[in-house]
């Protein structure tokens, strides 16, 4: 594979020269291209310049609004509603996280229901900068059909992802970020463009037979869920909460209503944020840390998120898929 040396500064400004070019303002392109840089600097791939060419068909094709101001609805005591005024959803997080993280310090508990948006990031930004202010956080989002549930052959479930993230003051949180499915459809897509295989149980072709081979997968096939019935009833779970207990799209609304440009499809995402402050009391992050000392005395063990945070620690350059490149230039042309 052929790559293009770029810093984390071109990554950023060739993400925002090509937002801008295909219909996205200032403060939009502004946040999705901090979302895009730093998703390339913690080595999360699958998220971040490879999603770009999705984002510029989605504002071509009108489906998401270049220009979106989300608004905040305060629905009960601990419940803030984000419509997201058909935006890319880092735009609508921009709004919606200082608010969950206020209203969470305040009350203990806060619930932040995300409407009318279209989420193709990753999920650990949300959760993360939930932990880094001293609460704990949990995300999740719907997509559309990718996935089978236990024992069937066709897709119903979205990769569907969950985050959470534990708060460690003085040292980098806990977080993790993980699809439901046994692999994400975006890493399934790179190992294709890369030419490599996939672990046997993470898809099956479009004859439903399984297969390593990911462009099978990709091209007709369907994902599994992870860990069988129990990454099933779990991608359920993603549904319900990012569906129904919002008010938006089920993964196979989503498809039904949705424009196939290439783009995020409109969902949901649901937050919850609590403050162990309010909840524990007092020397709970102490209590915490002695379980992560014990995970950390056995052999082979590493806390969820030390990769991605020792890789961002690496400020030089990225290399970068040499085609993706050539093909995001010629999106500004």
């Amino acid at each position: 594979m052929s790559t293009i040396s770029l810093t984390l500064e071109d990554i950023y400004n060739l993400s925002k020269k090509t937002l801008l070019f295909n219909g996205c303002d200032n403060q939009n392109a502004s946040i999705l291209s901090d979302t895009i840089m730093r998703a390339e600097r913690d080595g999360s791939l699958s998220h971040g310049l490879f999603r770009l060419p999705a984002y510029v068909a989605s504002l071509r094709s009108k489906k998401v609004k270049g220009n979106a101001k989300p608004t905040i609805e305060n629905k009960a005591p601990g419940v803030i509603r984000i419509l997201g005024d058909g935006g890319f959803a880092p735009i609508v997080l921009s709004v919606g996280l200082p608010a969950i993280i206020d209203l969470t310090k305040k009350n203990g508990v806060g619930v932040l229901a995300i409407t009318n948006s279209h989420h193709m990031a990753a999920l650990w930004p949300e959760t993360e900068a939930i932990a880094e202010a001293g609460l704990v956080g949990f995300a999740c989002t719907a997509y559309k059909p990718m996935v089978a549930p236990a024992g069937a052959k066709q897709s119903l479930f979205g990769t569907n992802p969950i985050s959470f993230a534990w708060p460690r003051p003085g040292k980098t949180p806990v977080v993790y970020d993980m699809a439901t499915a046994s692999m994400a459809m975006g890493e399934v897509q790179v190992a294709a463009r890369e030419g490599h295989s996939v672990p046997l149980g993470t898809g099956l072709n479009k004859d439903g037979k399984e297969t390593t081979n990911p462009s099978e997968i990709a091209d007709g096939g369907v994902l599994l869920p992870f860990g069988g019935y129990k990454g099933s009833a779990i991608s359920m779970m993603v549904e319900l909460l990012a569906g129904a207990l919002l008010g938006e799209w089920f993964s196979f609304e989503a498809k039904e209503l949705d424009n196939n440009d290439g783009g995020p499809p409109k969902g949901g995402e649901f937050i919850l944020a609590m403050s162990p402050d309010k909840i524990a009391g007092q020397n709970w992050e102490e209590h915490a840390d002695q379980l992560f000392e014990k995970m950390l005395a056995l052999e082979g063990v590493r806390l969820p998120g030390e990769r991605r945070h020792k890789n961002r620690l690496n400020l030089g350059p990225r290399e970068i898929n040499k085609e993706l490149i050539e093909k995001i230039n010629k999106l500004s042309e």
